[in-house]
């Protein structure tokens, strides 16, 4: 004679069951709340956006103060710097590194992303600057113009020709006749500078902004000729950009009131047309 479950152990049975859709129904419920915030937290959303900006290594000191003001003004915003010499940045953007902003120290780098069709939209330019001498507090080599820094044994230090600096250098030195031979040639202007300061050499070409940002690290030599060779800074939106909207932003506070100050008080000049 077959017997049936006994009443306690029915009971038992009937207690893990409902126990275990409880769980089960929990867990589908607290996944659906997650893909909901996944959802809501994707680049399409306001809050946790990263913009990422490729900017001049002259721009240094002024992009990561506009970058915190900027972060300030739009909660939940990252933005994310990325300095170099422009020919080495406008070379990553153009092999497809992710950039949302490009900012550069020269209108011949951007012309070159321009022409590739890697832009989103025209530039504008924002700011302009020209070169000066750096020295060492000390100048041990004596340098007092220009053409001290073709004397025989004076250690000088330029940046490459393809670099914004170093093309601006090449620009003095034939409106000036003078013959630079420098002992080495450096992929950024910060480079140059980091140099100097180091007391790796006597002298370099670097833009008049650098040495205003070195303090007393450095000294500023001007020259006449300088004012043959003024870089233009040109802004755009890089075309693979997934925030456009973000970037056209941010290029409108550097070109706006408040980015316009941050700029001059830094010893940039007014935007040439």
């Amino acid at each position: 004679m077959r017997r049936g479950p006994t009443p306690g152990l029915a009971a038992r049975r009937t207690v893990v069951l409902r126990y275990a859709v409880a769980v089960i129904t929990a867990g589908v419920l607290a996944a659906g709340l997650s893909g909901c915030a996944a959802a809501g937290s994707g680049s399409g959303g306001d809050a946790n956006r990263t913009l990422t900006v490729f900017a001049a290594a002259s721009l240094k000191p002024t992009f990561t103060s506009l970058a915190a003001d900027f972060e300030a003004s739009h909660p939940g915003t990252a933005v994310r710097l990325s300095f170099a010499g422009s020919s080495d940045l406008a070379t990553q953007i153009s092999q497809g590194a992710p950039a949302d902003v490009f900012a550069s120290a020269d209108t011949a780098n951007m012309a070159k992303l321009a022409d590739a069709s890697l832009l989103a939209g025209a530039s504008r330019n924002f700011a302009s600057n020209i070169l000066t001498i750096a020295v060492p507090p000390s100048n041990p080599a004596a340098v007092d113009s220009l053409e001290d820094l073709a004397r025989p044994g004076v250690k000088l230090v330029i940046c490459a020709a393809q670099v914004p600096c170093g093309a601006a250098a090449k620009t003095v030195e034939r409106v000036a006749g003078v013959a630079l031979r420098p002992v080495s040639e450096e992929s950024s202007v910060t480079d140059v500078l980091g140099k100097v300061s180091s007391g790796q050499a006597d002298a370099g070409l670097v833009y008049v902004t650098d040495v205003r940002a070195a303090g007393g690290k450095v000294q500023g030599i001007d020259f006449a000729a300088a004012r043959e060779a003024v870089n233009t800074y040109p802004v755009a939106t890089v075309a693979a950009s997934r925030n456009q909207e973000l970037a056209a932003e941010f290029i409108a506070f550097v070109t706006g009131v408040e980015g316009q100050k941050v700029l001059a008080d830094a010893g940039f000049g007014a935007p040439q047309p």
